[in-house]
């Protein structure tokens, strides 16, 4: 007698747990929520039992709950279907992300009192559920029975990390979300397939709105392959349906020229594993069965003032899948909006500007801002840099690297979010300079911030204010700029007569006329040491789970602390104690190159708790070399039983002892037959480039 998986069991719009919210009332504070259980029998005989449904608030106090009794045939599944009345409702919205505990206990009903024999318990789920209602109008997203006051702007993401591909452990999903909330966004696109279950848990917790997609990328097939995205359909459905932060989702395959009949049987399945209110599809307004879909993905229509791609030629919502990218050609792929963080300052301002007001026709902040109601929001591609693998150059075009070091554009995006601190993540007053005091920075400083308005003081001198201006109907705020603040010449005046400590740009954020945030950058001095500092996000805690995975990042330093970022270092990273750094090495040391003044290595925490120690040394060391960095830690046993059996090292060991095969020479004539298919498969790429380059137009 078991709870079904919802996945395993196969039961459309059923299996497992199904919760849905069915009518809340914020003024009065009361709601309405379902919650569906099915029950296996795999006896020989008829069992009956009773489902018990209880659900607790954040605090985990105002208990609601309700018992039903169930019958379920041998060899068979019943099923029921749980009404709960709530009063004092706390609705889950990205700025309150309140989550209610739901338990679901079947009990053998033979016994008496069950709720005092646990003997009786025959199985149980517990999981993390939000109370809130979507409907998505021509005005708007209304959430909770309130039109939303802001565009709802975020990003498309792929989980892939530097080093690990796609095998990101949990702890690593989270910082992602952390980092993207951090940023501003409230919602995040799936690209282009259902997310790991880790980081959709942590879009509950933290208010990401979330569209979950359906794997698929500008392929279609014949034959049984329609059948297979009917079923993936189905199941991405049934995995993250109780999800508070699944806002629509795309059943369709990302930018794809499928048959009509495709699109709508797509649309129909969705409604048909959901079919209750708050269901929502969403797919290209240019693709074929377009009309069967309650949300349209195009760029914004603005009048005079923007421009468009499309013309709206319904009443349908409208939001932007994908806006930012702007490569020359597909197989190019040289772009403004494509900026490696070690290209420096003056790149990555390109990129920073481009993403939130540019004068090219293309959708940025400012026009997804300005953009009519109906159109209630975008999704930038793409918050991370990463390796696609289709193109031999990675994708640059993250406001952070394949590491999650910030570039620019990331202080810019946090110069959108909201100034006034809510209860979630990305709000809170912002002041960034954009100008790392380098002989090559430019003279103009520009200062990103969300503030009244920005104070800059250059070189301890008296403070220039600035207001912090808005585009009508636009971009909220507008970075400021500051004519000729920085002057190199003035810095090697001011050292070369014993001043350097002068020599800073300060500035200062207001709100209300008083000062609530500052930052400092100084111009970098000698080189004297190595800084080491881990990437890890609040609620994180070290476990000793052979898992978790942490950045570790080396700053080349000045004796102040100040970023070296013009400096060209190899730094070696060797790790003690239980865990071990990401490498290819056969000591288990890495040497990363410096860029931009940071080389980043990862370390993967062991199976037993302990002190780990990390240390980071220059390649080439030397008496007037910066010192080496040291950084330690201690780890904590996990609390939770692992499923594995193998410890780390005994599997070290086993591969240590497994001889290495080694291929033979190849042949003369099969380096010919090689050298032939590598040409014929050039030709068929090159061919298959032209094809997806107009096909990827087609859909922009």
């Amino acid at each position: 007698m078991y709870i079904t998986d919802p996945n395993e069991a196969g039961t459309v719009a059923g299996g497992g747990v199904f919760f849905r919210t069915e009518f809340l009332d914020p003024r009065t504070r009361k709601g309405k929520v379902g919650v569906k259980v099915q029950v296996a029998n795999q006896a020989d005989k008829e069992r009956k039992v009773r489902v018990q449904a209880v659900m607790t608030d954040p605090k985990g106090v105002d208990p609601a709950g309700e018992t039903v009794p169930l019958t379920i045939p041998p060899h068979s599944t019943g099923e029921v279907d749980i009404p709960l009345v709530l009063s004092n409702v706390k609705p889950w919205s990205p700025d309150n992300p309140d989550l209610y505990t739901l338990s679901v206990e079947v009990w053998d009903a033979v016994g008496g009192d069950h709720s005092k024999d646990p003997a009786h318990l025959l199985d149980n789920r517990s999981i993390r559920v939000g109370v809130r209602t979507v409907e998505i109008t021509e005005k708007g997203l209304v959430l909770n029975g309130s039109l939303f006051p802001e565009k709802l702007i975020g990003g498309n993401r792929h989980q892939d990390f530097a080093r690990l591909g796609n095998a990101v452990p949990n702890n690593l999903q989270w910082q992602d979300a952390v980092k993207l909330r951090k940023a501003g966004m409230r919602v995040i696109r799936s690209a282009h397939y259902p997310q790991d279950p880790a980081f959709m848990d942590a879009c509950d917790r933290l208010g990401l709105f979330v569209i979950v997609a359906t794997p698929g990328w500008q392929f279609w097939g014949s034959g049984p392959f329609a059948d297979r995205v009917y079923d993936d359909i189905r199941q991405m459905v049934r995995r993250d349906r109780n999800h508070p932060s699944v806002m629509m989702w795309e059943p369709i395959l990302n930018e794809t020229h499928y048959p009509a009949d495709f699109a709508k049987k797509a649309r129909d399945l969705v409604h048909e594993e959901y079919p209750y209110k708050g269901c929502y599809t969403a797919c290209d307004a240019v693709a074929q069965g377009s009309q069967h879909y309650e949300v349209l993905y195009a760029h914004p229509v603005t009048g005079d003032k923007h421009w468009s791609i499309k013309e709206r030629k319904n009443s349908k919502p409208y939001f932007t899948r994908e806006f930012g990218d702007n490569v020359d050609t597909w197989s190019a792929h040289n772009s403004t909006s494509r900026v490696a963080r070690h290209w420096g300052e003056a790149p990555m301002m390109v990129q920073a500007l481009h993403y939130l007001k540019t004068s090219f026709p293309y959708t940025t902040y400012d026009t997804l801002n300005a953009a009519p109601a109906y159109h209630f929001g975008g999704c930038l591609w793409h918050p991370f840099d990463h390796q696609r693998g289709y193109h031999p150059d990675p994708f640059y075009g993250g406001i952070l690297d394949a590491f999650r070091q910030p570039k620019t554009s990331y202080y810019a995006f946090m110069s959108q979010r909201p100034r006034k601190t809510r209860n979630g993540l990305g709000s809170g007053p912002v002041v960034h300079i954009a100008n790392e005091c380098t002989p090559f920075s430019p003279e103009d400083v520009t200062v990103f911030s969300n503030c009244d308005s920005v104070r800059l003081s250059v070189n301890g001198g008296p403070p220039v204010e600035k207001k912090v201006a808005s585009c009508p109907g636009g971009l909220k705020h507008v970075p400021v700029v500051f004519p000729k603040a920085w002057d190199f010449m003035e810095n090697k005046k001011l050292a070369s007569s014993g001043k350097e400590g002068a020599v800073k740009l300060v500035a200062e954020g207001l709100i209300g006329g008083k000062v609530v945030t500052r930052h400092e950058v100084r111009p970098a001095r000698r080189a004297e040491k190595i800084r080491l500092t881990l990437d890890r996000e609040d609620g994180v805690d070290f476990y000793a789970n052979g898992s978790d995975v942490f950045a570790v990042v080396a700053e080349v330093t000045d004796g102040r602390g100040t970023v070296k970022r013009l400096n060209d270092e190899e730094i070696v990273f060797s790790v003690e104690g239980p865990a071990e750094l990401l490498t290819d090495s056969p000591d288990g040391t890495l040497t990363q190159s410096v860029k931009w003044g940071s080389a980043p290595a990862l370390v993967r925490l062991g199976t037993r708790p302990g002190t780990v120690t990390v240390r980071a040394s220059v390649k080439h060391p030397g008496s007037q070399k910066p010192v080496s960095g040291i950084i330690k830690f201690d780890t904590k046993a996990p609390g939770l039983k692992m499923l594995f059996t193998e410890d780390a090292a005994d599997c070290e060991k086993k591969a240590a002892g497994t001889p290495s095969s080694s291929a033979a020479p190849a042949s003369e004539r099969e380096k010919s037959l090689q050298m032939e298919l590598e040409k014929v498969r050039h030709e068929l790429n090159s061919l298959r480039n032209e094809k997806v380059s107009a096909q990827q137009t087609h859909f922009e």
